[in-house]
């Protein structure tokens, strides 16, 4: 075998591949064996079978470790070597051999040359992937999390291939930015998601729509937050649309939001242009999820805003359509992210947006009057609804104003009743 044929393609792969001559010669040997299996009868029933390729002088040996047995005793010439024979070749190389002793046994064929250069080319591009796979696997497996800079290479079978350092890693539909554009050439920085066993063997996922993408680049962006002086507790994003983020500062001399958006802007307009302009809404802390909420949906103003700790719901109120429209934002994603915001893995969190409506509302407060005067006068919720409804709105009111004609009057109720009205809520005051 000529050694121009052998060293050409180690030289070939380790220049179009990037990969060491070390991972070629593996590859190129696994590839010898598979060619030797195709060319010898017989070979799958070898055990120990190994090629050695010799890159600089151009040589392939096939080689298979075999058991020494005494002559009389073999039973598999494959896999087993006469002791006349193993001490007739190590007499050769001053070595003695005994029964049970495991010799390495030349098995290249006479005509082992180009016919087996051609068949390993042809499975060589099987072997190398592997070898890329190995790589790959090895250079990113401690690296989920980090973000790097790809160069977008082509589309294959609905997934974006990335170049990263001389690798090549997948964008997933869903690990993509909707709407974005990922042409050949451009180059974007992904967030490191995995490295996991595909279909094709190990892959390494990227992406563009990962909420940590956002707090990376901040971390690159911030050095306050790169050095904790100011935490991102919070981050929530529905890619290509709207981040919104919750950050703490450690330093009372630190204004934390100031921190990430920078002089005159430039910290956060770097990370929203890297994010093809998608909006990002920076908060401050409070454990007041009123106040929380109610900055998230800034500048819309609520007339109030209520939190039902029972039910985990906060209702906004604002001042019309108009307003409940803009706080809610484009299909809903304002009040979605602001309730994933308030929300924690234990408690989900709903937040509602209403329009002010001046006859629900003077119900609602008419309800919460009649509730207080059942409860503070011990009568029923719907004697309560009618004393609202004739105008005895208040205990206060009551006890000031009302005499037992005008209770008997209005409720239909005995004297005896009446005047047992009157001294509770004369009482109460």
């Amino acid at each position: 075998m000529a050694t121009t044929d052998i060293s050409a393609l180690i030289d070939f792969y380790v220049r179009e591949k990037d990969l060491t001559r070390e991972r070629v010669i593996q590859a190129l040997e696994a590839s010898f064996i598979t060619a030797y299996s195709k060319m010898v009868a017989g070979a799958d029933r070898i055990n120990n079978i190994h090629a050695v390729v010799n890159p600089q002088k151009g040589t392939v040996k096939i080689k298979a470790d075999m058991v020494v047995v005494e002559d009389e005793l073999l039973t598999d010439a494959f896999n087993e070597v006469k002791l006349s024979v193993a001490q007739a070749a190590g007499a050769k190389k001053g070595k003695t051999y005994q029964p049970g002793d495991i010799i390495s046994v030349n098995i290249t064929p006479k005509d082992f040359g180009r016919i087996a250069v051609q068949t390993a080319r042809q499975t060589m591009q099987q072997r190398i992937r592997k070898a890329e796979q190995e790589m790959l696997a090895e250079a990113f497996r401690d690296r989920a999390g980090e973000v790097v800079t790809g160069t977008v290479k082509r589309y294959d079978k609905g997934d974006v291939i990335v170049e990263v350092e001389k690798y090549e890693g997948l964008v997933p539909l869903r690990q993509r930015i909707p709407g974005e554009e990922y042409n050949s050439g451009d180059r974007m920085r992904f967030y490191v998601v995995e490295v996991r066993d595909g279909v094709r063997g190990s892959e390494l996922i990227l992406s563009r729509s990962h909420p940590n993408l956002v707090r990376r680049l901040f971390e690159n962006e911030v050095q306050e937050i790169a050095d904790h002086t100011v935490d991102i507790l919070t981050i929530v994003r529905e890619a290509g649309y709207r981040t919104k983020m919750v950050v703490r500062s450690n330093d009372p001399n630190v204004d934390p939001i100031g921190a990430c958006v920078g002089m005159r802007g430039a910290r956060v307009k770097n990370v929203v242009n890297e994010l093809n302009h998608e909006k990002v809404d920076i908060l401050e802390y409070t454990d007041d999820k009123a106040a929380i909420v109610t900055e998230s949906l800034a500048p819309i103003e609520p007339l109030k805003v209520n939190v039902d700790k029972a039910a985990r719901v906060v209702t906004v109120v604002v001042e019309d359509d108009k307003a409940a429209a803009k706080a809610k934002g484009r299909k809903g994603q304002n009040v979605r992210l602001t309730a994933r915001l308030i929300s924690t893995p234990e408690e989900r969190w709903d937040v509602r947006v209403e329009a002010y409506d001046e006859k629900a509302q003077a119900k609602s407060l008419a309800n919460e009057g009649a509730s207080e005067l059942a409860m503070t006068l011990g009568i029923s919720n719907s004697m309560a609804a009618t004393m609202v409804a004739c105008g005895f709105t208040t205990v206060e009111g009551i006890a000031q104003y009302a005499d037992v004609e005008s209770l008997v009057e209005a409720l239909g109720i005995s004297e005896d009743e009446a005047q047992d009205i009157l001294n509770k809520a004369q009482a109460s005051c």
